[in-house]
């Protein structure tokens, strides 16, 4: 991996005050969107470099090559990445569970300085990573600044929570003892993060693993790896030891040597519904010389409804549903794929939809339309396939078409289906799509069941105006993400911890105060007094 960029190591840094969630950056200001072309500019140079795996903080080449591609532009390389076999799985855990070995032991103010140190790092190149998520992962301006700056406030979080876990106490001291609760680490962990928020997720999940004493291999996806070996780079630069992370690139075959290694004490993992089950199941199998039932953290799919109120503000509810739903082209776990709309609204929600969509742009997001294209063609074609059903199922209100490039990428019309019925497919199965069903509710009551028909339970959303609408809603819809006059999607660290129910994942509530607990131990000790 090159080094060039590298700069020497900063300070330690220790967190003063309050977390605050890091600013989005004002691309409507001149200043701001030239310094993203620019950012654009200089990261196009450096497309197309190969990196190496990194196994206790050596750089190790293979035979297998994995090739990045920019999906707006499927000929242009993004990165050339080593394709880690299960002799390089085997050589990373052992250089984990060395690592391990002093790592549990560092105090936790300096385990979080490291957090803080790749924040800052981060921080200070801001755009750069923005430019790197446009590029892999086709993400427009907007989107790539919020995952970088989720990023950011992983870290500058965790770290905090991790000071704030340390000081853990028991409810009561019991008399003529001394009783201590403490929060150890589990061991070496398997943290295998997805493509569609490639630097947040990847990174916050590495965060949390490592701020609480763990050591990790890192198997990003394979669609999004140069964002993961850029941020092995900051933790280097940021000052983490050899071995804490190991970075392994690969595909199903590498995730299954790692989930399935008696070694590996803990999963967190972040995609499918389909992966995260058979994470789940295989990591439940207890192999020869394991001595713990391993741990699995996963953050699954979504099938998420807006309610739109007969009494809600329809300026509101529209803007709310149609950045819920085409925000980076639908592909988000929290993405709206359903708005229910109570039937006095219904007529005129669809036109104002028909509208509103109409005027969203597609194309290259280094030029930063309101939507790029979807990640590979593989995607395409499925999503692709629920349209074709879609116009069985429903009536077609919007888009419905691929968009046609010169560069061959993968990007597709956003598309709006009407009248479709609460159990038809494009209204239960995960599209991860630029498609949006409107189904009609009969009422407020008939519009929460319709919410909570599917086997998931990540986010949703209700518009109204109405308080006792909300208080019911708050009771009755059965979301671990649940948003009132606002859009489903965007969950901020720290304010909206991030999780789901049933399908959903085993709600893990990432950004928020129990989440460190996932990734650690409790020791109860007493000490009786003499």
């Amino acid at each position: 991996m090159a080094t060039a960029e590298i700069s020497t190591v900063i300070l330690p840094r220790s967190p003063k005050g309050e977390f605050r969630n890091e600013p989005f950056v004002d691309f409507s200001k001149h200043e701001n969107a030239h310094a993203m072309k620019k950012a654009l500019e200089r990261v196009s140079a450096l497309l197309g470099h190969e990196y190496e795996l990194v196994i206790g903080g050596e750089r190790v080449h293979t035979k297998a090559k994995i090739e990045s591609h920019n999906p707006a532009k499927p000929t242009q390389i993004v990165g050339i990445h080593q394709q880690a076999g299960p002799e390089h799985a085997e050589q990373a855990m052992e250089a984990a569970l060395k690592a391990f070995g002093g790592w549990q032991y560092t105090p936790v103010e300096e385990r979080a300085s490291l957090l803080l140190n790749a924040a800052h790092i981060i921080r200070e190149r801001k755009l750069e990573f923005c430019a790197w998520l446009t590029y892999e992962v086709g993400k427009n301006w907007a989107e790539a600044d919020a995952d970088v700056a989720e990023t950011i406030d992983f870290l500058e979080f965790y770290s905090r929570e991790a000071l704030r876990l340390a000081q853990s106490t028991t409810p009561i001291q019991y008399p003529g003892e001394r009783n201590q609760l403490i929060y150890i680490p589990l061991g070496v962990g398997a943290v295998i993060s997805p493509w569609n928020f490639p630097f947040a997720i990847m990174a916050g999940m590495t965060a949390a693993s490592i701020v609480t004493g763990n050591t990790v291999l890192l198997k990003p996806s394979t669609d999004a790896p140069t964002i993961a070996a850029r941020f092995l780079d900051v933790l280097e630069e940021a000052g983490m030891p050899q071995g804490v992370v190991n970075l392994l690139q690969g595909g199903p075959a590498l995730g299954q040597a790692i989930v399935e290694h008696q070694k590996t004490r803990f999963i967190a993992f972040t995609g499918s519904k389909k992966v995260g089950l058979e994470i789940h199941e295989r990591a439940a199998k207890n192999q020869p010389g394991q001595v713990w039932i391993k741990r699995t953290i996963l953050e699954l799919g979504g099938k998420d409804s807006i309610i739109v109120s007969a009494d809600a503000e329809l300026d509101d509810a529209v803007t709310g549903v149609v950045a819920s739903a085409f925000g980076f082209s639908g592909q988000k776990c929290s993405a709206c794929s359903r708005a229910i709309v109570e039937e006095p609204l219904y007529d005129v929600f669809i036109e104002r939809i028909r509208e509103r969509v109409a005027q969203l742009t597609v194309g290259d997001p280094a030029k930063n339309p309101n939507m790029g294209p979807v990640v590979n063609a593989n995607a395409m074609q499925k999503i692709a396939g629920y349209i074709e059903a879609g116009k069985k199922e429903g009536r077609l209100i919007a888009g419905g078409n691929v968009v046609e490039t010169p560069e061959k990428g993968y990007f597709l019309e956003p598309t709006v289906f009407a009248d479709v019925a609460p159990d038809a497919r494009i209204c239960q199965e995960e599209i991860f799509g630029p498609v949006l069903a409107i189904i009609q509710a009969k009422d407020y009551d008939d519009a929460l069941a319709i919410a909570n028909n599917t086997e998931y339970g990540l986010t949703g959303a209700v518009y109204t105006t109405s308080q006792q609408k909300l208080d019911h809603a708050r009771r009755s819809y059965h979301v671990g993400n649940l948003y009132f006059n606002r859009k489903c999607t965007g969950a901020m660290v720290g304010a909206h911890p991030f999780g789901g129910f049933n399908m959903s994942g085993t709600d893990s509530k990432a950004g928020g105060p129990d989440y460190l607990i996932l990734f650690t131990q409790a020791k109860s000790v007493a000490e009786k007094l003499r």
